[in-house]
């Protein structure tokens, strides 16, 4: 694997990239809580599948393809070779990509030729068969995308202040307040949010917070005092809400996620990307929208 964060001209849309190479013949599954994150998967070979952790009815296959912000965890599986790149994007920054309603992406993965220009992944395809390192390939990728971007308006100035405040509470101010603040109506921030993110404000709420107590366990507590830091009422409320939104218990999913040797095309970045190779991983799977140096200055800013 190999990570790089965006230009720093488009970090309040994409917050960085996601090389991943695999070539063995073993069959690989990941297991990824919901995290807030778009993700653009620009497959140059195999077939990743997705399905839901929650509803494993709702399974898709492609080589590329756009997964929207979901209120659910998913689990990637493939088998074979595996060649492409990642990119992680805010919701906002997805949002003006796309130029569409974010609620039609929502808890969805559609092929990217069905929404994308297809000569994006055609040209980026095209030059990773070419012998290209990532570096270009990143580097390209800041270009063409910051290009994209600027053809389409900027969201709503309301949404991007309540996202901000709901990372700074961590997922604890009411959509209520989230309103009163955006000085807007909660039904006006609500369809903001379903035009703009995806989800209704309350469900990325619980998303953000479900994603502290990743952070928080991470960190060295147990359980019980994850469950009180990230303000459930105790361990037995954080479990029934991890399952409603991962599937399983968190014990469950900690145990899946440090039992896998590798990342995932569909994992989160790490905390902190370094330019090249990580140098510092996140077993838990928390997702890199917990990064505060990072987001919570810019990267879900308006």
């Amino acid at each position: 694997m190999t990570y790089r964060a965006a230009d720093p001209a488009l970090r309040q849309q994409v917050l960085g990239y996601r090389a991943f190479r695999f070539e063995g013949p073993k069959a690989q599954r990941r297991i990824v809580a919901p995290d807030g994150m778009v993700r653009v998967v620009l497959g140059f070979r195999g077939t990743l599948r997705i399905t839901d952790a929650v509803h494993p009815a709702r399974s898709m296959g492609a080589t590329s393809l756009v997964s929207g912000v979901r209120a659910t965890g998913i689990v990637s599986e493939h088998s074979g070779p595996l060649h492409g790149i990642t990119v992680m994007m805010t919701p906002l920054g997805a949002h003006r990509l796309l130029n569409m309603p974010m609620s039609y992406l929502a808890d969805r993965h559609l092929d990217l030729a069905d929404l994308l220009d297809p000569r994006l992944a055609r040209q980026v395809r095209r030059l990773a068969h070419e012998g290209h390192d990532w570096e270009f390939l990143f580097s390209l990728l800041d270009d063409v995308l910051a290009a994209l971007i600027r053809r389409n308006p900027q969201p709503a100035l309301e949404v991007g202040d309540a996202l901000r405040e709901l990372l700074r509470s961590a997922g604890r101010t009411s959509v209520k307040q989230l309103a009163a603040q955006a000085r807007c109506s909660s039904r006006q921030l609500e369809r903001g949010f379903l035009e703009q993110v995806g989800l209704p404000p309350k469900s990325l709420a619980q998303i953000v917070r479900l994603q502290e107590a990743l952070r928080l366990k991470y960190s060295g507590l147990t359980w019980a005092d994850t469950a009180a830091a990230a303000g459930y009422h105790d361990q037995s409320h954080l479990v029934r809400s991890f399952k409603a939104l991962v599937g399983c218990t968190p014990s469950k999913f900690s145990r899946a996620r440090s039992e896998t040797n590798w990342d995932g095309p569909l994992d989160p970045l790490p905390v902190r990307i370094p330019c090249s190779t990580p140098s510092e991983r996140t077993p838990c799977g928390v997702a890199f929208v917990q990064d505060l140096s990072c987001v919570r200055g810019d990267a879900f800013s308006r």
